[in-house]
C-alpha cells in the first residue's frame, strides 16, 4: 500500500512511509503521530475526531510512531500525539498533545 492510497485511517498505520513519499502528497493532509496504547493519544482522540469530522475533505493519516520509526524522527516528533498539517507535502503548522477541540480547530484554521 502506498501513502497515496490512504484517504483517511481510523487506526495508526504501521506501514513505513518515507519522508520523500509524504513530501509528495498534494493538497492539505493531517498527519497524526502516536501509538494505540498511548494514554495521551487516547485522551486527545475525542477532540481530534470531533474536529476532523468537520473537515471531510481533509486526508487524515494516523501514523504509528515509536523507537526506530524514521518518519517521526524526520518530523522531529518528540511527544504524542503530534498533529502536523501539511500543504502539498510541506509542514504548515503543528500541535502537540491537544486535549481540547479548540486547540485542534486552531491548527485547522490554517487550511486553504
Amino acid at each position: 500500500m502506498s501513502i497515496n492510497d490512504i484517504s483517511s485511517n481510523s487506526d495508526y498505520a504501521e506501514e513505513t512511509f518515507t519522508f520523500a513519499e509524504v513530501s509528495e502528497l498534494s493538497g492539505d493532509v493531517l498527519l497524526e503521530f502516536g501509538a494505540p496504547w498511548c494514554g495521551h493519544c487516547k485522551a486527545a482522540a475525542p477532540a481530534i475526531t470531533e474536529v476532523v469530522s468537520e473537515h471531510p475533505e481533509l486526508r487524515h493519516i494516523k501514523i504509528y510512531d515509536g523507537k526506530g520509526k524514521r518518519l517521526g524522527r524526520a518530523f522531529k516528533v518528540k511527544l504524542w500525539p503530534t498533529l502536523i498539517l501539511l500543504r502539498d507535502g510541506k509542514e504548515v503548522d503543528r500541535v502537540v498533545r491537544p486535549l481540547r477541540a479548540d486547540e485542534v480547530r486552531q491548527l485547522m484554521s490554517n487550511l486553504s
